[in-house]
């Protein structure tokens, strides 16, 4: 499992520090559930099983985010920060749906009771395919819920396997279906690069995905995380190591499957039928301001970042003396924010404001001249003030950042 990043002890006024006025931009919400069945072998989340879980109560789970979102209020209000009407809120984990939708549901309504939503918010869960059906995600859709994300991971037998996913695949287009039909929009997440996955392989998962007929899909290349039984046996030969140059061969195929099935590739990772981009993901790559509730949850505002305890019954203790359960800090100064923004916004189909990069001194002409020759961003968009990469570019997004940042 994942460590904790290294920060800073949260300040003993326990205020949070305000490094720039961001009233203006949009607000946001991530609700971490960390529970999940079984753990898979390359799975570095926070996330908990039954036997890992100590003292912490998965039943009492929503009355503890409830407690923390009170917190989270009074706390902006002694810090000064105006309180904003939420724009998505995305219930993560572990695996969200192993609560009672009831429980989702109230922790949504306790944020819509505290914060207001704006018109149009996006409400999402993430769900296995085993955990839900139809009466489910009837209640959540009658509860405001938009949208949900099923971990489709593939659609080969041999793939789940490897990755020790355990559901039924069946389960995928069941509940896509029912999902549908609750007038819910629609999103899959598939894994490529598994050990042991050919592009043959890759394809069937591409296209069982497309046949859905969801309106997002997102692909993520497999990443080996230290820490993880999956890295354990990828070290001792148990499972092969990973193959950068098939990993680009599939994103490539992606790209042309996803895109001759109407899908739009508006993040690296992400493709979208027309106007069923994630708001949430969005905000995210645009650096807007969210609060992370839950374990081990990540929360940004007006240039502080921090994260949360992350095991379940710390996080309870916490909150029965009640006390947030921030762990750590890091206040980023405004160089730091502006790399970040040239780290997120190169991903983004809209790419990078040329100007603004230049009068960063991020973006040297002969630096620019060499990624258009590249073929690495789009020349006719450099001539119209925009940085946007290209197929290729897409593949060698980290490489193109330390070009544009002179790392």
């Amino acid at each position: 499992m994942a460590s904790q990043p290294k920060g800073e002890p949260w300040p003993e006024n326990g205020l949070i520090p305000i490094g720039f006025d961001s009233s203006q931009n949009s607000f946001h919400a991530y609700v971490h559930v960390p529970y999940c069945l079984t753990r898979c072998g390359y799975c570095d989340f926070n996330t908990y099983t039954a036997t890992e879980l100590g003292n912490s109560s998965r039943s009492d789970y929503f009355k503890e985010v409830i407690k923390e979102i009170d917190l989270s209020v009074a706390l902006m209000a002694q810090s000064g920060i105006k309180l904003r009407k939420l724009s998505s809120i995305f219930f993560g984990g572990g695996t969200p749906t192993l609560l009672p939708a009831s429980d989702l549901t109230a922790i949504a309504n306790h944020l819509e009771k505290t914060f207001g939503f704006e018109a149009g918010i996006e409400i999402t869960t993430e769900a296995n395919p085993d955990s839900v059906d139809k009466d489910y995600l009837l209640e959540l859709s009658a509860n405001g819920f938009t949208r949900v994300s099923f971990g489709m991971q593939s659609a080969v037998p041999t793939v789940l396997r490897t990755l020790e996913r355990t559901h039924n695949p069946d389960n995928v287009a069941k509940n896509v279906l029912a999902a549908k039909e609750a007038g819910l929009e629609v999103s899959v997440d598939l894994i490529y690069g598994t050990p042991g996955e050919s592009l043959s392989d890759w394809e069937i998962s591409l296209r069982e995905a497309i046949n859905l007929n969801t309106d997002h899909i997102s692909a993520y290349s497999l990443i080996v995380e230290p820490g993880t039984k999956m890295h354990r046996q990828v070290s001792s030969g148990e499972l092969s190591q990973p193959d950068d140059n098939l990993h680009a061969e599939m994103y490539l195929l992606a790209e042309q499957l996803l895109s001759e099935a109407g899908f739009v590739n508006y993040e690296v990772s992400n493709w979208a039928r027309f106007g069923k981009v994630s708001k949430h993901n969005i905000a995210y790559w645009l650096s807007k301001d969210w609060w992370g509730y839950g374990p081990g949850a990540h929360s940004h505002i007006a240039g502080t970042r921090w994260w949360n305890i992350k095991h379940p019954a710390a996080y309870s203790q916490q909150l029965s003396l009640s006390k947030l359960p921030i762990f750590e800090r890091e206040v980023l100064s405004v160089h730091d924010q502006d790399v970040e923004r040239v780290m997120l916004e190169i991903r983004l189909e809209s790419g990078l404001d040329l100007d603004w990069l230049k009068a960063k001194g991020f973006a040297e002409a002969k630096v620019i001249a060499e990624l258009v020759a590249d073929g690495l961003v789009e020349g006719k968009r450099v001539f119209e003030g925009r940085l946007v990469l290209t197929l290729q570019g897409r593949l060698l997004a980290d490489l193109i950042t330390r070009r544009l940042l002179g790392f």
